[in-house]
């Protein structure tokens, strides 16, 4: 091994915030008691977010490629019991709705083959507004604290020093937060190069919540399954199309929309209620868990069809704007600390990337009636109120608020002490990787560990050996597989 393996151990200095103050804990968010929401007060969390949406201009800092279409949402079975939401309220019922995959690490030029996860983003253009369901492919994360989520991201993209994909990023912060390995194992897997946009599945990931109209909620998890089965692409063949044909994602669901195969997805969620859910045997708000469909079954809510194509893709596919903190009533956030911190970052970067009428554009705009007293800013597209005041209250006949509408989603309980709670490894979070990896085929699982291992061995020989007690941890057969390759491929290993 040689010396310049090794990282220097010695800090270059402590870290600070933006405006020079020394940072403490750079792990975990503020929350209130260690399941409550995160606090707007935690300066360096919104400090360091805020500077990640505005690091790229004028593409999106993720999920830069993608395709998308329209469509409509039709709801095949009753879950009023469950939820007020009036999109949700007759069987039979249909919402317009707009479509956008894509990969989620790649520049607007990259492969649609890359070894990613697909974001699965969902608008839907409600009687009550918009509600954006924004999720991706795979139905965990790889962190599950949005103070990690620029380093992360940081590590998918570009070595500063000599902008070339470097693994040693990707292994040196994935060796050091083995709560990402849930998700890297799918990554890794034949799941992790779909074969098209067509036939995947889509997931909320996160935890969320159905209210019904009394202010009773209970705890779902969305599930969006392709009716065109799974089907993905080996490695090599991922390789080939990435040279041959990089848009194949994008042509395929074009292309079958234009003939007339029009793609759907059926639409289920799992239940629990605040008891259920609090008392599980996984924290159902860490984002790197799945909740058991044998201890929490799939329940039928509709089905997604999407049947025309966008006329302008820049118009429609490029300014499309999906963002988590677009509810309605009978939908609203939980406590998952990534989903509280999508909730201020996603429409933060909209209005940097678009500006602060983004919802003004076409693509963004609910067909429901919008009044406020929002006014002015780049690119006002619409009357920009006319006449009314644009303060409230008024007495001129401005809007004002309305006394017949409950904020059904603010019926729960919080608290807690005011603190950075950390989220301690336990055996927990090497219990589904293993179950995943025994889930999978011999030969998928043949498929996973050459996968993995071939990455691995780019990164330096000291990220290697750091990385290798985990996976050992999280199946033996799987991590002493992935180090006989590497000891093939690397004689000094």
């Amino acid at each position: 091994m040689k010396s310049t393996d090794i990282p220097m151990d010695k800090s270059q200095g402590v870290l600070t915030t933006g405006n020079g103050n020394p940072v403490a804990k750079n792990q975990t968010s503020q929350t209130a008691g260690p399941r409550g929401p995160i606090l707007l007060q935690d300066f360096h969390l919104i400090d360091k977010l805020a500077h990640f949406d505005r690091e790229r201009i004028p593409e999106r800092v993720v999920h830069a490629k993608g395709a998308g279409a329209h469509g409509y949402f039709e709801v095949t079975k009753d879950i009023t019991h469950l939820t007020c939401a009036k999109f949700l309220n007759k069987v039979g019922k249909r919402t317009p709705i707009f479509t956008r995959f894509s990969t989620v690490g790649g520049e607007l030029g990259s492969a649609d083959t890359a070894r990613d996860p697909r974001g699965f983003a969902v608008k839907f253009y409600t009687e009550e507004g918009n509600w954006d369901m924004v999720g991706n492919n795979t139905p965990v994360f790889f962190v599950r604290d949005p103070i990690k989520f620029p380093d992360f991201i940081h590590t998918q993209k570009r070595d500063p020093r000599t902008h070339l994909k470097n693994p040693d990023m990707q292994w040196d912060f994935w060796s050091y937060v083995p709560e990402a390995l849930h998700q890297v194992m799918i990554l890794f897997s034949n799941r992790g190069t779909p074969d098209g946009y067509r036939h995947m599945h889509g997931f909320s990931s996160h935890t969320l919540k159905l209210v019904s109209e009394d202010g009773s909620f209970h705890y779902v998890k969305w599930h969006f399954r392709t009716n065109q089965g799974i089907k993905n692409l080996s490695a090599d063949r991922a390789a080939e199309l990435e040279g041959s044909d990089p848009d194949y994602a994008t042509r395929d669901l074009f292309e079958a929309i234009e003939r007339g195969d029009y793609p759907s997805w059926t639409a289920y969620i799992q239940v629990m209620t605040e008891e259920e859910a609090l008392n599980y045997k996984y924290n159902v708000f860490d984002v790197t868990k799945v909740v058991s469909q044998k201890d929490f079954p799939l329940q039928e809510v509709g089905r997604i069809v999407l049947n025309r194509n966008p006329e302008n893709y820049f118009a429609e596919v490029d300014q499309a704007s999906f963002t988590t903190s677009h509810m309605v009533p009978g939908i609203a956030p939980s406590e998952d600390r990534m989903l509280q911190g999508r909730l201020f970052s996603y429409p933060d970067t909209h209005r940097h990337r678009l500006g602060a009428n983004y919802l003004q554009l076409q693509i963004n705009r609910p067909l429901a009636p919008v009044l406020n007293q929002q006014r002015d800013g780049p690119m006002t597209l619409t009357d920009n109120g006319g006449r009314l005041p644009n303060y409230e209250p008024n007495s001129f006949g401005g809007p004002h608020e309305s006394h017949g509408v409950r904020e059904l989603d603010l019926q729960s309980k919080v608290e807690g002490t005011v603190a950075r709670h950390s989220f301690e490894l336990t055996d927990a979070d090497f219990e589904q990787p293993r179950a995943l990896y025994n889930l999978l085929s011999a030969s998928e699982q043949q498929d996973l560990v050459v996968n993995i291992a071939g990455n691995i061995a780019k990164a330096k020989l000291f990220f290697q050996h750091r990385i290798m007690p985990h996976l050992k941890r999280i199946d033996g057969d799987f991590g002493s597989r992935v180090e006989a390759i590497l000891r093939q491929t690397n004689p000094e290993y």
